[in-house]
């Protein structure tokens, strides 16, 4: 299965991702973790997007291309991947469409208040990247399974957020459209709990397999 989980940052999309990678055995591509990763070894493509994503902007489309087809041409996505984060606009959806053709797309949808509230509350830690959030810490502030110090990341900051969804309304939002059009896009209440969520995707998908 090929599998694409849009909507907007805080939506969600990455812990559902991740229970359908685990469930059905495909690897979840997020665009996001790819990103880090680039930017921390301090490669030449991460460098470039470190400085659209620490203004909260999108990184552009030809260096979210490359990345992406390189990743699902790898021999773990043969039997299916998820991609989270990515198509973010309608230009990397037709680039995408050129040599992927999806099988479900899974709309989140949630108001902007409540995304605000639960991504300034994020924090990861900054060792093994696990993350957590503030309502659940209890106060502590380091990381549960390494230790490491939690931190809320730039992208977190409340200021910030406020602008990738600005930047996503107006940029990302038009997707909803385009794969509306495809006749295989289901949508998602993001504000449900996990639990109802999972049982929803579960029950699209078997009627795809």
């Amino acid at each position: 299965m090929k599998l694409l989980f849009l909507g907007p940052p805080g939506a969600g999309k990455g812990t559902q991702a991740a229970i359908v990678s685990e469930r059905y055995g495909i690897p979840q591509i997020s665009t996001g973790a790819i990103l880090r990763e680039a930017m921390k070894a301090g490669t030449s493509v991460g460098l470039r997007a470190k400085e659209y994503v620490d203004q909260g902007q999108l990184v552009p489309d030809e260096v979210m291309i490359e990345l992406v087809r390189d990743r699902i041409a790898q021999p773990d996505c043969e039997g299916g991947f998820i991609l989270d984060g990515f198509p973010r606009t309608v230009a990397q959806a037709e680039a995408l469409g050129e040599f992927c053709e999806l099988d479900v797309i899974f709309n989140l949808t949630i108001q902007d208040e409540a995304i605000v509230k639960r991504l300034s509350g994020r924090r990861v830690c900054g060792d093994c990247g696990a993350t957590y959030h503030t309502s659940r810490l209890g106060g502590r502030l380091n990381c549960e399974q390494c230790g490491g110090a939690l931190i809320l990341r730039k992208d977190d900051a409340p200021e910030t957020v406020l602008n990738r969804l600005a930047v996503y309304h107006k940029q990302t939002a038009p997707l909803e459209a385009y794969y509306e059009a495809t006749g295989k896009m289901t949508a998602l209440d993001g504000a449900l709990a996990l639990d109802e969520g999972v049982r929803h995707i579960a029950n699209v998908l078997e009627n795809v397999r």
